[in-house]
């Protein structure tokens, strides 16, 4: 009777977080019946996943302490193809190799999200490009393209919105390649869930009409919503574009420092979707938060969470002391041999007006930091990537600051100048 309660709570938690956009007709009933294996599938369009495709990530960690089994579904072989959901353009066609590279870091990665070693309800981790490259043409055409009509799927957004700037018949076929992907699980793996974002609507619900028509069972869907923050742009972008898991391609100084400056109005959302944190807890840090915003607890709780999560104790712990010693004005080097960050006194502080902001280029202010010699020196510099903003390498020299560039609390906004590997200096906004 518990494991049963835990199942029937699945949908119940995951509208609490604000994790529940959708879900098909029937799925709560066939929740309170038992465990249901479901799957979410991801492209290897990189070799890393972002932010933005953790909330997938946490769908799937969900399900599964809730009592059921997730399989995560790596498009190795989808990913010869290209989804054109929330696309304009189509996507470039990477080659074989750099997919399969790509799909194997994807691996590795959700390794660290899901338990895959339990008894019981161990998640999986499946490579469509196991039965989608060896798979006949004429093979699919006669088994799965004869159940989708044409005016099914012209009824689909991901093509619908495609249709007038152009749509390739690759990019068309995705919706059928992906729907036998979940008729393959459905048979394979006993899967009879399809979850993902918003955008995967269309693609679930032609699995679920594909598998209704072969073997006439009922399969379900659910999606989750996709995620902006409080100004109306797309959830996961840093000023230097994807904030990805891969420590080799956003530090986790970085990672910190995206959830670190989590606007007061986006905060309790983030903290219900991208921590395993409970409600009831979320609830007291942020009427903390709320006596003191510019302490802001909320934020530094959720930093914290997500971080830990992703990169472990040990590199969560050095990122929280590095942003507070950069915020404090002491300085960091990087210790010979070990890479280790160390505290190192105090870092110089060079504060700059808001009317410096606007008309000042990155190169004048490299000089007035002290970091740059002369505006020729900060030209080759960043023609060298040996110059950094926010930890981030400044790749042109008519870069201008923005206000969303700026880190810590209202009071005292600044960013971080480095250069190589041990000049910092703190650029202070004045009030």
């Amino acid at each position: 009777m518990v494991a049963l309660a835990a199942m029937n709570g699945l949908l119940k938690t995951l509208t609490a977080r604000g994790l529940l956009q959708d879900a098909t007709a029937g799925l709560a009933e066939r929740l309170e019946q038992g465990p249901i294996t479901g799957y979410v599938g991801f492209d290897p369009t990189a070799d890393s996943l972002h932010v933005g495709n953790l909330v997938p990530v946490m769908g799937a960690a969900w399900l599964q302490r809730a009592g059921h089994t997730p399989i995560i579904l790596v498009g190795g072989g989808t990913g010869m193809v290209g989804d054109p959901s929330g696309k304009r353009d189509e996507r470039p066609i990477l080659p074989l190799d750099q997919i399969d590279r790509n799909a194997e870091a994807i691996r590795r990665q959700l390794a660290h999200f899901l338990a895959f070693d339990t008894a019981k309800n161990a998640a999986r981790l499946r490579n469509n490009a196991d039965w989608l490259r060896g798979l006949p043409l004429m093979d699919f055409l006669r088994e799965t393209g004869k159940h989708l009509t044409l005016g099914f799927m012209l009824q689909k957004e991901s093509v619908r919105s495609r249709m007038e700037t152009g749509i390739s018949y690759t990019e068309f076929s995705y919706m059928a390649i992906q729907a036998y992907d979940f008729w393959h699980l459905f048979r394979t793996e006993g899967s009879e869930l399809q979850f993902g974002g918003s955008d995967q609507w269309g693609n679930i619900t032609a699995g679920i009409e594909l598998i209704g028509k072969r073997e006439g069972r009922q399969a379900y869907g659910l999606v989750f919503p996709l995620v902006t923050n409080a100004s109306g742009t797309k959830f996961g972008k840093s000023e230097a574009g994807n904030v990805w898991l891969d420590s080799a391609r956003t530090s986790p100084y970085q990672f910190y420092q995206f959830w670190i400056n989590t606007d007061d109005r986006d905060v309790e959302r983030y903290l219900k979707l991208f921590t395993f944190l409970p409600v009831e807890k979320i609830g007291a840090a942020l009427a903390e938060h709320a006596r003191d915003p510019g302490k802001r607890i909320a934020q530094r709780l959720l930093a914290k969470d997500v971080t830990t999560r992703v990169h472990g104790v040990a590199e969560a712990e050095q990122a929280i002391e590095t942003s507070q010693a950069l915020f404090e004005g002491r300085g960091v080097t990087v210790a010979p041999g070990t890479g280790e960050l160390v505290l190192t006194g105090h870092a110089p502080t060079v504060k700059v007006s808001r009317t410096g902001l606007r008309d000042l280029s990155i190169v004048e202010l490299l000089v007035a930091s002290g970091l740059a010699k002369s505006k020729a020196d900060a030209r080759r510099g960043i023609q060298g990537r040996g110059f950094y903003l926010n930890d981030e390498p400044i790749e042109a020299t008519d870069l201008q600051l923005a206000d969303e560039q700026l880190q810590g609390p209202p009071e005292e906004r600044f960013v971080i100048l480095r250069k190589g590997k041990k000049n910092y200096v703190r650029l202070v906004l004045e009030p």
